[in-house]
């Protein structure tokens, strides 16, 4: 059965649960986590439920994946399967990274992990943006598209777009983990950064066929 969804996505999520488990038994229930400091007083508090929120994406993520998969044939499934599967690995980890940054908060460490993934994803992006903006067109190479790009021209113009995007989401987040912008500030970064990028790509693409 051809699926988008490994054993490894499996076991990020099953972390972010043992995550989420360890962090409703040890955080108070009265506890808030200061998504932001304004001075020496958080301005921007979030409750500790909000830890249910990374694992029920994941399973979003893991189930929208899995249904996509299926939906493919077994040529689009061959020509996108080394473009999906680290992209959703990505995620799925910076959501795990996200939980174990909040238990640490939660738990009263002073390892600012949150911020510390900020510093890892930014290069990690600007990255993939090099790549993406340097890429020669080819079969199995470059971006997963729901339709086709039409022209040579179209498809540097759509990795172009892409890898710019990616490469100053990279930028962006390494900044904000360098000025300490606190921790609700950089989940919304991570969710520009990771969801931005590729729709951007994606109306590149949709213009390009005009």
């Amino acid at each position: 059965m051809q699926t988008l969804v490994t054993r490894f996505h499996l076991l990020l999520l099953t972390v972010t649960l043992a995550i989420t488990g360890l962090g409703f038994f040890r955080i108070p229930a009265d506890f808030v986590f200061p998504a932001h400091w304004a001075g020496s007083a958080a301005d921007w508090v979030w409750p500790r439920d909000v830890l249910i929120v990374a694992p029920v994406l994941q399973t979003v993520l893991i189930t929208a994946f899995f249904l996509l998969g299926r939906l493919f044939t077994r040529n689009q499934f061959a020509k996108s399967q080394h473009i999906l599967d680290p992209a959703l690995t990505l995620q799925l980890s910076v959501f795990t990274a996200t939980q174990f940054g909040l238990l640490l908060t939660g738990i009263g460490s002073d390892l600012d992990f949150i911020r510390f993934t900020g510093f890892a994803l930014g290069p990690v992006l600007v990255l993939l943006g090099i790549i993406l903006f340097e890429a020669e067109r080819h079969t199995y190479a470059g971006l997963r598209m729901p339709w086709p790009i039409p022209s040579d021209s179209a498809w540097r113009l759509v990795h172009r777009a892409a890898g710019i995007a990616f490469a100053l989401a990279g930028i962006g987040l390494a900044i904000l983990a360098w000025l300490d912008v606190g921790a609700g500030r950089m989940v919304l970064a991570f969710l520009a950064a990771l969801y931005l990028p590729p729709a951007t790509a994606g109306l590149a693409t949709a213009l390009t066929r005009r």
